[in-house]
């Protein structure tokens, strides 16, 4: 049985926490030198007892400290509950992936029963913050717990996972977002090296959650390599966009135009368009929804050899529309240029980018409502 130790455990939850800062110290240290990215996890200390010194196992007591900005402003547009349930969220999530980790058989350890209390807390340390208190006791070297919650990375293929709470490089004054890093540990990252760099905010988004926001005019990222999709695939997409042809994902093979192959999915007359060619041949769906615009939504795009599926859902109704191109060269890949967001030949997003998930297969139909309902509990969108 392996041995944890306390750095191993923290090693562990600073890991799991991808949505900000992470610190090991005080309360006391929250934003002392005035240069924190929020969300914040605090991992103060924590006092342990050795319950059974011959079983070999130590029992943690964690006050862990979760905190994101709060100005007197944000009550017109966001109450104050609201930003306490979406601080929980993020603590409930990085809670369940830490606890995953110690499924692997080879290091044990378990959250003891009745062990977890909440605090909430209002205007703390040198910001105006909110703050959630989440205390509980871990017991290293013992197995027994089982989480039931299902990630995008819990399903094989997976090939792009980027999340506007996670992995954003950018620049805390002026919000600019030079890097967006995959999350699906396959390295398909995101890029701005220019000027065109969109903004990342911590909140405020839908159900008040991170997103990247795009002008609409100059602003796009770029993959730092080619596409890695392949012949089949599933994307889910979650945003919200303000004008038409604001493409929220764009891949085109270079000139001649004669054999461009295509992946385009975007706004087009105040409805979501889908259109996938194969050089020569194409599958083009549009969403049963007018309403699109200014309206948050997951869109999600299945190619299944000669097949094309499009669902869109968002707070009013959820549409499925499919199309079947009999001609359709179905083992060409869409993996010899880069894909962009934000961006294609002749237009500029304007809206808000929460989330892209890509799969290198089609989906199951379970799989697919599994998918979308992680990311309706954590957007609320329908």
């Amino acid at each position: 049985m392996a041995i944890t130790r306390l750095t191993d455990i923290i090693t562990v939850f600073d890991s799991k926490w991808t949505y900000g800062d992470v610190k090991f110290g005080y309360e006391s240290e929250v934003n002392q030198d005035h240069d924190t990215q929020y969300p914040l996890m605090l991992v103060e200390p924590p006092e342990s007892t050795i319950p059974e010194i011959y079983n070999g196992r130590e029992e943690y007591t964690f006050e862990i400290n979760f905190y994101n900005l709060y100005s007197q402003a944000a009550q017109s547009v966001v109450t104050l509950q609201k930003r306490w349930d979406n601080l929980q969220d993020l603590a409930n999530e990085w809670l369940d992936m830490v606890l995953k980790n110690y499924q692997d058989g080879n290091v044990e350890a378990y959250l003891e029963d009745e062990s977890i209390s909440i605090e909430r807390v209002k205007e703390v340390a040198n910001d105006r913050l909110v703050q959630i208190k989440l205390t509980f006791t871990m017991s290293a070297f013992t197995k027994c717990f089982r989480p039931v919650s299902k990630y995008p990375s819990d399903y094989s293929d997976l090939a792009i996972w980027l999340k506007a709470d996670s992995g954003v490089t950018f620049d805390i004054a002026s919000k600019k977002v030079s890097a967006w890093a995959d999350q699906s540990g396959n390295g398909n990252s995101l890029v701005q090296t220019t000027i065109n760099k969109p903004l990342r905010y911590g909140y405020d988004g839908i159900n008040d959650k991170s997103y990247i926001a795009f002008n609409g005019t100059t602003d796009y990222l770029i993959s730092s390599g080619n596409s890695p999709i392949t012949a089949d695939f599933t994307i889910f997409i979650v945003s919200k966009v303000s004008t038409n042809d604001s493409f929220v994902f764009y891949y085109e093979t270079p000139p001649p135009a004669v054999s461009n192959s295509f992946i385009k999915i975007g706004a087009v007359s105040g409805a979501q368009k889908a259109s996938v060619n194969d050089g020569t041949n194409s599958m083009t769906l549009t969403s049963a929804s007018a309403t699109i615009l200014n309206s948050a939504n997951i869109t999600t795009l299945k190619k299944e050899s000669k097949t094309l599926t499009l669902e869109y859902d968002d707070s009013s109704a959820s549409t499925k529309t499919a199309t079947t191109n009999s001609s359709f060269n179905d083992i060409k890949t869409f993996n010899s240029a880069v894909f962009t967001i934000g961006k294609r030949t002749d237009g500029l997003i304007n809206g808000q980018y929460n989330e892209l998930i890509v799969y290198n297969r089609a989906l199951s139909n379970e799989e697919i409502t599994e998918v979308k309902e992680y990311l309706n509990l954590k957007y609320k969108i329908y």
